[in-house]
């Protein structure tokens, strides 16, 4: 007899409203202008996403100088430093920016604190394509870059009176908490943003984890090792009690014998994991347990964003 087995399925997961509109960007391109389109960088951080849109005709680059002048391309859902649209301006292409809004949101709440005069220090991951795309927004020697509380000691503003901060969308809600604290510590006087940089898609994916982690063995968080929300959520599932966080990017990469004699396993998918992939998980446990599935939901998420107009308009 297969061993039982219960597997708590976390929700939300998978696709986020910015995500979704990206793909929807690159198809509806494809559509209108026909292939080739380019893609500046991966469209999001998902191997099986970016290999099913390759096959429809996109090219996936990494500058824009390997973008032929005549063909559109479309600059992916982590943003870009200014220097890229005035760069394809510059070329006359024809270019659709498919950065998430909420990224748009630091970018333009980074730009007003720099009209007033103020330094910024984001919180973010060093290289990470959202990270160079927001510090890109401002001049260089604008933006300081904290990736840890131990960073904050070692940063040097202009003028510690004049300082406000921002956030990567994707990182730990807890981790982050811990940096704005040794931030508001060390400088007093630092401004916050109007609204949490954070997220609701991060957050809501990481309370989801929390909530499962007391009750299971193991976790699989269904992502690609490039997707910064992904990798927080396995890093979120360990701090909150579950002795075992593994991250897969499709059902092959299960780790098995890690999981021998578990009866409890929790799985969620980062942002720009399709749901595909979390049922072809959940299906190789149903081949190998008497499996229970059940689903904990702690959000519900109603939020959508429209594509641009000129993917609306006829061709």
């Amino acid at each position: 007899m297969r061993p039982a087995l219960t597997l708590y399925l976390a929700a939300p997961r998978g696709f986020c409203a910015g995500v979704d509109r990206a793909i929807k960007i690159v198809e509806l391109a494809l559509e209108k202008w026909g292939a080739p389109v380019y893609v500046r960088h991966e469209i999001v951080h998902n191997r099986f996403v970016v290999d099913g849109l390759r096959a429809k005709g996109a090219v996936f680059v990494e500058e824009l100088d390997e973008c032929p002048p005549d063909r559109p391309v479309i600059f992916s859902a982590h943003g870009v430093p200014k220097a890229v649209p005035a760069e394809a301006e510059r070329r006359r292409m024809v270019y659709v920016d498919a950065t998430c809004p909420l990224v748009s949101k630091v970018h333009i709440e980074a730009e007003r604190h720099f009209e007033n005069g103020l330094q910024m220090v984001m919180i973010g991951h060093a290289g990470h394509p959202e990270t160079l795309g927001t510090m890109g927004q401002l001049p260089e020697g604008e933006v300081l870059l904290v990736e840890t509380v131990a960073d904050v000691a070692g940063i040097s503003p202009r003028d510690p009176a004049k300082l406000a901060f921002i956030t990567q969308t994707t990182l730990s809600v807890d981790d982050t908490a811990g940096i704005v604290a040794a931030l508001k510590a060390r400088f007093p006087a630092i401004i916050g943003p109007h609204k949490e940089d954070i997220c609701y898609a991060t957050t809501n994916r990481q309370e989801a984890v929390k909530s499962i982690a007391p009750q299971i063995d193991a976790l699989l968080v269904i992502g690609a090792p490039n997707s910064s929300n992904s990798r927080r959520l396995v890093e979120v599932g360990r701090a909150a009690g579950c002795p075992y966080a593994q991250l897969v990017q499709r059902a092959t990469d299960i780790d098995w014998r890690a999981l021998e004699g578990i009866r409890a396993v929790g799985v969620t998918a980062g942002a720009s994991a399709p749901e595909v992939l979390v049922n072809e998980v959940i299906d190789a446990f149903r081949a190998r347990h008497d499996l229970t599935v059940e689903l904990v939901e702690t959000a519900k998420e109603r939020v959508e964003f429209k594509v641009p107009r000129v993917l609306r308009e006829p061709a």
